[in-house]
């Protein structure tokens, strides 16, 4: 199968459940540690002997009794709590109507293959995909009795994160939790492939622990997760090329000195740059995201498509690609996480690479193992 293609993921039934599971937590001193990460990576089959051999040694704390948690972390002065579990995945939605979780993104089909077999090799979930939604007052209420607990885990890690996280196990808690997540839709914020990943292995070997995926759920109301741009360089355009370009799809590139330029950046606003010359582009946005328009309109209308598009988190990432010359950069608008609810309410998805929702907690903080199950 071609790599380059993208497709949509299959779309989950109702309700939206946690499932308690045992939580796997390596110690504070490897969760922010690079090298922790790269334990995860070839060969994985020796990741559960590894995990295992930390064990021993007591860097891993492994949970008697499942549990759902309530995880909070802290990391750049920005503070985010969301419930761990093992999402339910058992059920496909047979229409738009019966959707749980949306995914704003296409996945790549080999990609996601490929983590499917590596999480089967591994018989781990190595972290939580990320989800956000609208948690409203029974949720908020039910967490705010948690955190009247003292905390089970309370620490620092290696990477300057700080971590506090509460076992929820009375059956009386996650009845009620249940019932207050029975109605709630949830955007994937972080995780797609991993996300179309669990749904391989569902489909691979159903009734079995596959049936769960892990996830972090985080109310966007109550502690939101920062939604950031991810910028685009592209490799080949000039800034005149897409002066015609802006043209022949209705707008007009204004040359600015840089400072003007990018305290112009807005929602309908994008900045264009190749390290000497600066300019604004002012979109026709409508009901779409900038991101969108640039994708469907902008670059298509280029002389000839660009040799490679490259994305990048930050400005300074971005401008510091254009000293190799030849190469464009756009900044671009964060989008709105309304606007981002309405499109894939509408059945739409952004290009690949269109949101950066931050902070993420670093990996080790809570793991599933299927062996458990």
């Amino acid at each position: 199968m071609d790599s380059s293609v993208v497709v949509t993921p299959p779309y989950l039934a109702g309700p939206l459940r946690l499932h308690p599971f045992r939580g796997l937590m390596l110690s504070p001193s490897r969760i922010g540690d690079p090298a922790s990460a790269r334990a995860f990576a070839r060969p994985y089959r020796d990741v559960v002997a590894r995990l295992s051999r930390w064990q021993e040694q007591g860097q891993v704390h492994h949970d008697d009794a499942p549990a759902v948690y309530l995880h909070e972390y802290t990391a750049g002065g920005i503070t985010i709590r969301g419930l761990v579990g093992a999402l339910d995945i058992s059920q496909r939605a047979a229409n738009p109507a019966e959707r749980v979780v949306y995914a704003h993104e296409g996945v790549h089909p080999v990609q996601a293959a490929e983590l499917a077999d590596r999480m089967a090799e591994m018989q781990l979930n190595p972290a939580p995909i990320l989800l956000v939604h609208r948690g409203g007052g029974t949720v908020r209420s039910l967490l705010g009795h948690v955190l009247s607990a003292k905390p089970d885990h309370e620490f620092s890690d290696r990477g300057g994160q700080r971590h506090r996280v509460w076992a929820i196990r009375s059956v009386e808690d996650l009845t009620a939790l249940d019932t207050a997540l029975a109605g709630s839709r949830a955007l994937i914020a972080d995780g797609h492939h991993r996300y179309d990943a669990y749904l391989r292995l569902q489909q691979r070997d159903p009734g079995r622990p596959t049936d769960l995926g892990l996830a972090m759920l985080v109310d966007q109301d109550d502690t939101p997760l920062f939604l950031g741009a991810i910028h685009r360089v592209l490799s080949g355009p000039s800034l005149d090329q897409l002066a015609d370009a802006a043209r022949s799809v209705g707008t007009t590139l204004e040359l600015r000195d840089s400072s003007d330029a990018v305290a112009r950046l807005g929602p309908t606003t994008l900045v264009a740059t190749d390290g000497e010359r600066w300019a604004t582009l002012d979109l026709e946005v409508g009901s779409r995201a900038a991101v969108e328009v640039v994708h469907e309109a902008l670059i298509p209308a280029l002389p000839s498509a660009p040799t490679r598009i490259g994305h990048f988190h930050s400005v300074e990432e971005a401008l510091a690609q254009l000293t190799r010359g030849d190469r464009l950069a756009l900044l671009l608008p964060a989008p709105d996480f309304d606007l981002v609810l309405r499109i894939v309410a509408a059945n739409r998805l952004l290009p690949e690479k269109a949101t950066s929702f931050q902070p993420k907690a670093n990996i080790g903080v809570l793991i599933r193992s299927l062996h458990d199950e």
